[in-house]
């Protein structure tokens, strides 16, 4: 057995605890981090799947890190990491004959091609962006800062007044489908909206779905869609370095098995391989929720409660994804779509409830969305020149994550890119498909990004927040408010309770917290 202590212990190598690591060790903390795997990153990896071609495995565009604070605080540019991005953001074709939605960084751009589609959408657009370019900052401070969000609500009440901040409030709150309809008139600059919601697992009948897809596309309109030089994993290898340059200690091969809980605090962390590291003031947990509650922590450390509520944690829907190594560009018939990084396509807008519905009830879809992304358009070190690297995904229903109905909706994908774009099977040179036991958890978010497990909900009622049940330790996961995406603020957050938690100031706060949840729990 090897021992080692430190002040704090972090669990996971994801990007999550590659933030929270930094901003320990740049407290002056001594950190070390534990990740299973033998490369860092969790869902920020890329692979070589074929000679020449790099693939992102997970993650592959981030708009969520470009606009996020937390990820912009670490200056990850200084460590290595460069942005590239397509000629265009995305692209939305239905039909081959006819031109697709097409989302620029230009926002005049967008709007020009929406007017084509149907005079006044375009207009529509830009009283889009200009609502935008007036609460943007505010909704950003209010989704991606800590638990609860509070400065942003107040900065919106400010800005717009009773009357409008409630005019808002139901704006926000509207299904995805419902919102495009009362934005706009053609089914193309609808489906720019539906199709960016659809990036999470919320049904487009659903309200709050249309939220995800409004702020994704004005992400889209302000950031773009950019992806790391090289791969994703060069976005994980500045974290990592970022780290480093601040004295945090990453160990890979060290799969976590147990968490040492002694007078109801974490002070130890085991590892698979032998090594325990003794924490001296925080573990920090970048793990699914359920995994560090049922898999790590003795069982006598969680409320009955607590456990209760766990059977009730709700997984995002399963993913299958096709990665593909092509000899030459995808040979779209629409135009507009040649030279979008991400594309979205296989459904028209009725389609896409029906597809929504099939998830949601277990019936593999005969055809599905799909997301694709065309990485070499985007970033042309990915493949040589001429050809393109690319990928898409789709979802799976829910509970259904067998190896055949995955193949079986992976040759739905192939069919829905070639429906649009005759002869691109001729194209592969390469194919790769994971299934859900390739993919973190199955899926991408960390848990379900529906209503009922946001907010206060997430993960479970009452732990809206970085701390646990356990004095001491901290979920920094995706699993933790304000879920998935790469914008690094759950790491952040858990790390930044921990340090609060300091001193005297900071012994109180944890007490008056630990009464809180011994009240929710009894």
């Amino acid at each position: 057995m090897i021992v080692r202590t430190a002040d704090a212990v972090v669990i996971g190598g994801g990007h999550h605890g590659l933030v929270a690591a930094a901003v320990l060790a740049d407290a002056g903390w001594d950190v070390c981090l534990l990740e299973a795997q033998d490369a860092l990153g969790g869902a920020v990896r890329s692979a070589r799947l074929h000679p020449g071609f790099t693939a992102d495995l997970f993650s592959a565009f981030h708009p969520l890190a470009a606009a996020s604070p937390v990820m912009r605080s670490l200056e990850l540019e200084a460590h290595g990491l460069r942005w590239a991005h397509a000629p265009a953001v995305l692209a939305y074709p239905v039909r081959a004959d006819a031109p697709a939605a097409v989302l620029h960084r230009d926002r005049t751009a967008t709007a020009a091609g929406l007017d084509e589609h149907a005079p006044g959408d375009g207009d529509a657009w830009l009283r889009l962006c200009a609502q935008w370019d007036a609460i943007g900052d505010a909704v950003l401070r209010t989704v991606l800062t800590g638990f609860p969000p509070v400065r942003g609500p107040a900065q919106l009440l400010r800005r717009l007044g009773g009357a409008e901040a409630l005019r808002l409030a139901r704006f926000l709150a509207l299904p995805a489908g419902r919102m495009a309809r009362e934005l706009f008139t053609s089914e193309a600059a609808r489906l720019l909206l539906t199709g960016n919601a659809a990036h999470a697992d919320v049904p487009p009948d659903a309200p709050v779905s249309g939220v995800f897809g409004w702020m994704l596309a004005m992400l889209g309109q302000q950031y773009g869609f950019p992806a790391p030089v090289g791969g994703a994993g060069e976005l994980a290898s500045a974290l990592a370095a970022r780290a480093r340059a601040a004295g945090a200690e990453l160990r890979t091969g060290e799969p976590v098995e147990r968490v040492e809980v002694r007078g109801g605090r974490a002070v130890a962390v085991h590892s698979g391989t032998g090594l325990t590291v003794r924490a001296r003031r925080a573990v920090i947990a970048d793990v699914p929720a359920p995994a560090l509650y049922r898999d790590m922590l003795p069982a006598a450390a969680l409320p009955p409660r607590l456990a209760a509520d766990l059977d009730r944690f709700t997984w995002d829907t399963p993913v299958v994804k096709v990665n593909w190594a092509l000899d030459g560009p995808v040979p779209w018939a629409p135009p507009g779509v040649a030279g979008a990084g991400t594309v979205h396509l296989g459904v028209d807008e009725r389609g896409m409830s029906h597809w929504a519905a099939d998830v949601e009830t277990g019936v593999l879809p005969a055809s599905p969305f799909v997301l694709m992304g065309q990485m070499t358009t985007t970033d042309p070190t990915r493949s040589p020149a001429g050809t393109e690297s690319a990928w898409a995904y789709t979802h799976l229903p829910r509970d259904v994550t067998d190896s055949r109905s995955a193949h079986v909706l992976a040759d739905r994908v192939d069919a829905a890119v070639e429906a649009l774009a005759p002869g691109f099977g001729d194209r592969v040179l390469a194919r790769h498909v994971q299934t859900p036991a390739d993919l973190p958890a199955g899926g991408v978010n960390g848990g379900t990004a529906q209503l009922f497990q946001q907010l206060v909900f997430r993960p479970v009622p009452g732990l809206g927040r970085a701390e646990t049940v356990v004095a001491g330790l901290y979920l920094g996961s995706a699993s933790a408010h304000p879920g998935g995406g790469v914008h690094g603020v759950c790491g952040w957050q858990a790390a930044r309770t921990a340090l609060a938690e300091q001193g005297l100031l900071g012994g109180i706060r944890r007490r008056v917290m630990s009464a809180a949840l011994e009240l929710l729990y009894r």
